[in-house]
């Protein structure tokens, strides 16, 4: 397990938000930030504190992406015609890793980054291990058919932790799913409210 894996809680407690919704999550036993000061740090926070917390939330969610691939989704987000925080969520939801998530093949946005680039996904037959992969609409995701008796895939499936959003069609029986289309902000099931727009605001001071 590597070291960003293992600090995924830590995101939670940092924000005070259980952003994946987990029941293992430490804020469900205590909201406040990590650390010896961690409840003291309950100032008013800055226009530049609001959107600084707003950018690490939406990176951790999506498994706490580096720095400089999340400036690039900012980047392309502002380059598209449209709104830019629809613009950023659309990329981020098309990443392979976040798309086998959503599928339910895999119970974190971590563990499904593992599968990928482990090589266990397809996308329209072909074997793909880059989890940053920008998946289109129409897209076919499977299980690669050796990989479909791993227990993890198989606990993640049958979990009542989560639902599979309205933009996938998904057969569980054979672990594909076809990307429908690229959701709206509000149609993406965010445990807690995110703020694409605090992001794009972020990055463009």
């Amino acid at each position: 397990m590597t070291k960003r894996a293992e600090s995924k809680y830590k995101i939670d407690r940092r924000m005070g938000q259980n952003i994946w919704g987990r029941p293992k999550s430490p804020v469900n036993r205590r909201e406040y930030g990590p650390g010896q000061h961690g409840q003291r740090r309950k100032g008013k926070l800055s226009d530049f504190g609001t959107q600084l917390k707003a950018k690490q939330k939406l990176k951790g969610y999506y498994g706490n992406i580096s720095e400089k691939q999340f400036r690039k989704y900012y980047a392309e987000a502002i380059r598209m015609k449209g709104d830019s925080g629809e613009n950023l969520v659309g990329l981020l939801e098309r990443r392979l890793d976040a798309v086998v998530y959503r599928a339910k093949f895999a119970p974190t946005p971590f563990a499904a980054r593992q599968v990928v680039n482990h090589g266990h996904i397809t996308v329209n037959g072909k074997k793909v291990n880059i989890a940053s992969y920008q998946v289109k609409a129409g897209d076919v995701i499977a299980v690669k058919e050796k990989s479909r008796e791993i227990p993890l895939m198989i606990e993640a499936g049958q979990s009542g932790e989560r639902d599979v959003p309205e933009f996938y069609e998904v057969d569980q029986a054979k672990m594909s799913a076809k990307f429908v289309r690229i959701p709206h902000p509000s149609e993406v099931p965010y445990p807690v409210v995110m703020e694409p727009n605090l992001v794009i605001e972020f990055y463009s001071r």
